[in-house]
């Protein structure tokens, strides 16, 4: 799970007992306790934007959208320039069909995505959805419908 803390921008050391075991309940597919532990973490260390997007990242698992998208948006609200909060964001806004918001935090991830190979298909995989989202407005607009 390394990716992720480089993808939502941490780079010091692990935060609590609790953190490491909400990342384990998640690799387990126990995400109502991740939740749990993630809360119990956030309590150590408020307003953490990591542990934040990885709570957001479980609420999509589980199919909590809306409460997903909150939490992305609280991080980007503190954190204008978290990246990951923006692919995140991003993808929830493209599912819920709300296209130029999903455009602009897409752009916004790409404009400074993180560092590493192991970024990269989360890199790749935005820029592929931006050029699809782009060529869906295009033809929005061409129809009228833009």
């Amino acid at each position: 799970m390394g990716w992720i803390k480089g993808l939502f921008g941490g780079s010091g050391p692990d935060k609590t007992d609790y953190h490491e075991d909400a990342r384990a309940l998640v690799e387990e597919g126990r995400f109502q306790d991740a939740l749990n532990s993630f809360n119990l973490a956030l309590k150590e260390s408020p307003g953490d934007p990591i542990i934040l997007q990885e709570i957001a990242m479980v609420y999509t698992r589980i199919g909590m959208s809306d409460e997903a998208a909150k939490t992305y948006r609280h991080v980007l609200r503190k954190h204008p320039d978290t990246a990951g909060a923006h692919y995140g964001l991003g993808f929830l806004l493209r599912r819920a069909g709300q296209k130029r918001a999903a455009v602009d935090h897409l752009s916004t991830f790409l404009a400074n995505p993180p560092q590493g190979s192991e970024y990269e298909q989360h890199i790749s995989h935005a820029r592929s959805t931006l050029a699809t989202l782009m060529r869906e407005l295009e033809q929005g607009s061409a129809d009228g419908d833009g």
